[in-house]
């Protein structure tokens, strides 16, 4: 996967790459930027781009993956609630695709986002669709597992032995923790915090 993104593929979904518009020349902080591959992505598309993540050994591979294609980008290890440790103010926020699950409160990381957008900056929230994760299939049916709002103070709790890239390597810490947030508690958390929601899509896939 990494080697066709050096080859030059890239690694945004349709829903994004389509949704995002032109963000040549400007200021971007990717949060949860993971090994960095979509923050690269952003690179390639023009903007100034940060990307901020929790993990050591991700941001290791995704400055290494930048030393690689030569794509110009910084990294900086932090919480996605804290992200006043990059340089800012910032035109876009950008956070997509299994980032909220992991945040017990989502009025600290709408606030901390706020205080890094410029004035007229964007926040682009892309995520699963909470009504898709209370389910589980079984037997080849979908049926509803879990409640549609996780209580901050009792997380969901899965253990696996690997991770879900397909990666075989037995991890040392198997236990996670996340949280199902209804959209109401999304949107309240971000008018709260003093962001004007200009754009809301439902879409019928879930990017893999």
């Amino acid at each position: 996967m990494l080697d066709r993104f050096r080859a030059g593929e890239d690694a945004l979904h349709d829903i994004e790459a389509a949704e995002l518009g032109s963000i040549a020349g400007k200021k971007v902080l990717h949060l949860q930027c993971h090994i960095g591959r979509d923050t690269l992505c952003l690179v390639r598309r023009g903007a100034t781009t940060f990307g901020l993540d929790f993990s050591h050994e991700a941001l290791q591979t995704a400055r290494r993956l930048a030393h690689e294609t030569g794509l110009p980008a910084e990294f900086v290890q932090g919480r996605a609630e804290a992200p006043k440790l990059v340089p800012g103010p910032f035109d876009l926020v950008f956070a997509t695709w299994g980032t909220i699950c992991w945040l017990p409160d989502l009025n600290s990381w709408a606030r901390a986002i706020t205080k890094v957008l410029r004035a007229g900056g964007e926040l682009y929230l892309a995520d699963a669709h909470p009504g898709f994760q209370i389910m589980e299939k079984h037997d080849g049916r979908l049926y509803v597992a879990y409640d549609y709002q996780t209580p901050a103070e009792r997380p969901l709790k899965f253990s696996d032995a690997t991770t879900y890239t397909g990666d075989p390597t037995v991890m040392v810490h198997q236990e996670t923790c996340v949280w199902r947030h209804a959209l109401s508690t999304i949107f309240a958390a971000l008018m709260d915090a003093g962001v004007t929601i200009t754009m809301f899509r439902e879409h019928e896939v879930l990017p893999a």
